[in-house]
């Protein structure tokens, strides 16, 4: 899961294609998890939940950022920020209809170990129509 304004860079080639990969290399560790799938919006109530959690300054900052967008100086992202924190002293901060969530649904999952000699283990899962996984080794 993740959640994002969906007038960002992100948002939008997500829009164009919604299959992505996401990639968490631990180098220190010599292990990598690779997850490819289809990202897909959350229901708004989910995208509400999380907005609510956190902290009104992050909420805010949602309101004021026109993420991935090009900004002239950060004072006018921090007038931006004041103008927002003026506009919702009074009350809760609705979730923007601008911003929500994306939850990643996987169809492989691919864990690296670094071995010696090269001789890395790989396992790969691949999403069967079943709703199964099924397990290969593959070579490193």
């Amino acid at each position: 899961m993740f959640y994002t304004n969906y007038g960002s860079r992100k948002a939008e080639d997500i829009a164009a294609n919604s299959k992505v990969s996401l990639h968490f290399p631990w180098h220190a560790l010599e292990r990598q998890v690779k997850i490819c799938g289809e990202a897909v919006k959350v229901p708004t109530s989910e995208s509400l939940k999380y907005f609510s959690s956190r902290p009104e300054e992050s909420q805010l900052a949602a309101w004021a950022s026109k993420q991935s967008r090009p900004v002239s100086s950060r004072q006018l992202l921090m007038q931006q920020f004041q103008s927002m924190k003026e506009k919702f002293s009074k009350g809760e901060i609705p979730l923007p209809d601008f911003w929500g969530g994306y939850r990643i649904v996987p169809t492989t999952i691919e864990f690296w170990q670094g071995g010696g000699s090269r001789l890395h283990d790989r396992f790969k899962y691949y999403l069967q129509a079943d709703g199964s996984w099924k397990i290969e080794r593959l070579a490193p």
